[in-house]
């Protein structure tokens, strides 16, 4: 029905940048919200920054200031940008999605297979 298609992750310097971008496709009517998350090993995921259903962008606080979540609506892309990156951002990211499909009732909610960020010297 609808799948997520993540890339841009990879190795990076603290201090670097790196540029996420995610698409959904599939027999979509709308996207409600759709954004990032993230999990550290050993770590609960968590939200990183996301496009409410109002269109508003909620971030996590320890990203304030250096990432950012920029969006295209007509191809049904996010990105985020992350500057000044910090060991500490390293995880495995998620993009996510819920969205209206046709032929169901409701919102679903979407899972991209996730792409690994690792910032390390």
């Amino acid at each position: 029905q609808v799948q997520l298609v993540e890339s841009g992750g990879g190795l990076v310097q603290p201090g670097g940048s790196l540029k996420l971008s995610c698409t959904a496709s599939g027999t979509i009517v709308s996207v409600n919200a759709m954004g990032w998350y993230r999990q550290a090993p050993g770590k609960q995921r968590e939200l990183v920054a996301v496009f409410t259903s109002g269109g508003n962008a909620n971030y996590q606080d320890s990203v304030k200031g250096r990432f950012t979540i920029s969006r295209d609506g007509a191809k049904k892309t996010v990105y985020l940008q992350m500057n000044s990156l910090k060991p500490e951002d390293t995880a495995v990211y998620y993009c996510n999605a819920d969205v209206r499909v046709w032929g169901f009732e409701g919102v679903h909610d979407y899972w991209g297979q996730g792409t690994q960020v690792t910032v390390s010297s």
